[in-house]
């Protein structure tokens, strides 16, 4: 008689209480999380301390330098919400400027690539109006393990050692803080960044210096970062340093310490779209969400209850549709407060009718985006070719080329609390190899400037206070007009492609969080990246190992040209949801990273 579980095998199990849930993409953020709310915190304090441990624990996927969008549900408000914490570009930041230098593309590392760092204000929004704590109590475990070490994951080992030269020769302040005793530090090296950790001690003492209002305190936090040292050291950087980038050329940057004070993240009402019983909420078109949308416009005219979730079938018209709708995204997305950008048709029926019957029985290697009066502009693929091995190896981890070119790089994490209050973030940008440490502050700027363009006509060009259009896309979805399912991964291009298939396999397939997140995955790299150097691979399907081969051979006969990867390396998918009083939760195993926790 078998003793075990009768239930289909996942790696680990979906995780289900009712005191409140956290899952992110590493072990010790989601330790942080919990603990926030075992101390009473609600999921909005849970969020900023997991938000600031993530920082130190995985400072190759993300940084205070970086930028975030979040969703959340606020039970007392009673509505989804958007948080832009997408900093803006520089009031320097001119067509002109980069043309002047010789550039056509606004370069993947260095100081011109850097927008306004959106994190640090946006987590002391979140925890001055929707949280409870005082900041001493969600920063002080990211300082601790900024100032006392922590166990280094292998692929931050892999991603120093890639750009160790680069390091050495051109950006020696990232040399001092990753590379101790000019080496790379082994996979498991408890490590320390102090200049970090007295960046945050500095920050947290001039904040409780405002005395011992907790709102005074954040204020006080908030002047520190954007009107007083963090910025003046930033603004220096930026003036004073000339820095190698992707163009394989030095330049100087052009954020400013005005450009910081200037700036506060602000709040929105999510897109949002129906499908079945669902309603599905992401950003605005000033980042790719609606892609998702747009997905499930097209797809909806189809039967996919009655097919197989790893069938030929399915994994056709999914990736078929994402060329469409991500064509749309190419050739429509922008800031709307800079273009008009048409996300009413892109999400209409009558739009969505049409564009349905480009989808044919066999693989379209075109990119084909739809035709709205008044709106859009003409794409042209780059000529210049995919980065090395950047196009397929190792998606959803870090891949990074000579000069710090890096594509996918992000973490993720959801939070529910006992209350029903949910956050939803991905937290992005400042990688270790983005740019230079700046040695006063131990972390270094952002680089999602290089998703602007340099043609003045196009939806997403480069302008000084426009957001660039971010591939960063946190997920909220109501159940029956309930706040039911969170959910986000790290991985530029993907992500909406990856966060698709779980939502489909959960809905249609009745596959549970985790059974969803574990199950075999694919992406298509047909349009252009978002990353520079913007190369676009026509047809190119890439698919886990574990996707049968009787499906592969399919889809190849249906004309994609199909790339067969490592059995688990599409995706680090984190998610959580509520029903009534459960919660529950779930995350990726790829990477060995990712956990999930709750009772």
């Amino acid at each position: 008689m078998s003793v075990i579980n009768p239930n289909p095998f996942t790696t680990r199990p979906e995780i289900e209480g009712t005191f409140g849930v956290v899952a992110s993409t590493h072990w010790i953020a989601t330790a942080v999380g919990m603990a926030a709310l075992e101390k009473d915190g609600n999921a909005f304090d849970a969020a900023v301390a997991t938000a600031f441990a993530l920082q130190v624990v995985e400072p190759h996927l993300n940084g205070p330098g970086g930028d975030v969008p979040v969703i959340v549900h606020d039970v007392r408000r009673g509505r989804p919400e958007v948080i832009c914490g997408q900093g803006p570009a520089p009031a320097g930041a001119t067509i002109a400027h980069y043309r002047r230098e010789g550039l056509d593309l606004v370069p993947g590392t260095g100081l011109l690539a850097a927008c306004v760092p959106g994190t640090f204000e946006t987590w002391m929004l979140l925890l001055r109006d929707y949280g409870t704590m005082p900041l001493r109590e969600v920063l002080s475990p990211a300082i601790g393990y900024a100032q006392n070490g922590y166990p280094l994951v292998g692929r931050a080992s892999a991603t120093i050692a890639t750009v160790a030269e680069l390091f050495r020769e051109h950006w020696p302040t990232s040399a001092a803080v990753y590379l101790p005793n000019n080496a790379v530090p082994a996979t498991e090296t408890l490590f320390a960044n102090k200049a970090l950790a007295a960046t945050y001690m500095r920050i947290l003492a001039e904040a409780e210096s405002a005395g011992g209002d907790r709102i005074a305190q954040i204020e006080r936090a908030r002047k520190a970062w954007s009107h007083e040292f963090v910025a003046e050291a930033i603004d220096r950087f930026c003036r004073t340093q000339e820095v190698m980038d992707t163009s394989g050329k030095r330049h100087r940057g052009v954020l400013a310490a005005d450009d910081m004070a200037r700036w506060t993240p602000r709040v929105e009402a999510p897109l949002a779209y129906d499908y079945g019983r669902y309603t599905v909420c992401k950003t605005g078109p000033w980042g790719q969400g609606p892609v998702m949308l747009q997905q499930l416009a097209l797809l909806k005219g189809f039967d996919l209850d009655r097919l197989d979730l790893t069938s030929a079938d399915f994994i056709h018209l999914q990736v078929e549709c994402a060329k469409l709708a991500f064509a749309d995204r190419e050739a429509f997305y922008g800031d709307p407060d800079f273009v008009a950008v048409p996300t009413a048709t892109l999400l209409s029926d009558a739009y969505n009718s049409t564009r349905r019957k480009l989808v044919g029985d066999t693989a379209s290697l075109e990119l084909r985006p739809g035709s709205i009066d008044g709106f859009g502009a003409a794409i042209e693929l780059s000529r210049r070719g995919a980065p090395g091995p950047a196009a397929a190896a190792g998606a959803g981890e870090p891949t990074v080329g000579r000069l710090g070119g890096t594509r996918g790089d992000t973490v993720h994490f959801d939070i529910i609390d006992h209350a029903g209050n949910m956050v939803s973030a991905t937290p992005s940008g400042g990688w270790l190899q983005s740019s230079p440490v700046i040695p006063e502050l131990g972390f270094c700027l952002g680089t999602r400037a290089q998703m602007f363009w340099l043609e003045e006509d196009h939806p997403a060009a480069l302008a000084p206070g426009k957001r660039p259009r971010t591939t960063l896309t946190p997920t909220l979805a109501l159940r029956d007009g309930e706040p039911y399912l969170i959910c986000g991964t790290p991985g530029g291009d993907q992500q909406d492609q990856w966060i698709t298939q779980l939502f489909l396999r959960h809905v249609h397939g009745g596959l549970n969080l985790q059974e969803a997140i574990d199950a075999p995955a694919w992406h298509s790299e047909h349009f252009p990246s978002s990353f520079w150097p913007r190369a676009a691979r026509p047809g190119v399907l890439v698919v886990e190992g574990r996707v049968p081969r009787e499906t592969v051979a399919e889809l190849t006969r249906r004309g994609h040209i199909v790339e067969v990867g490592p059995d688990w390396s599409e995706g680090r998918l984190t998610a959580a949801a509520r029903a009534g009083e459960r919660r529950r939760a779930a995350a990726n195993p790829r990477g060995m990273q990712g956990y999930a926790a709750g009772r």
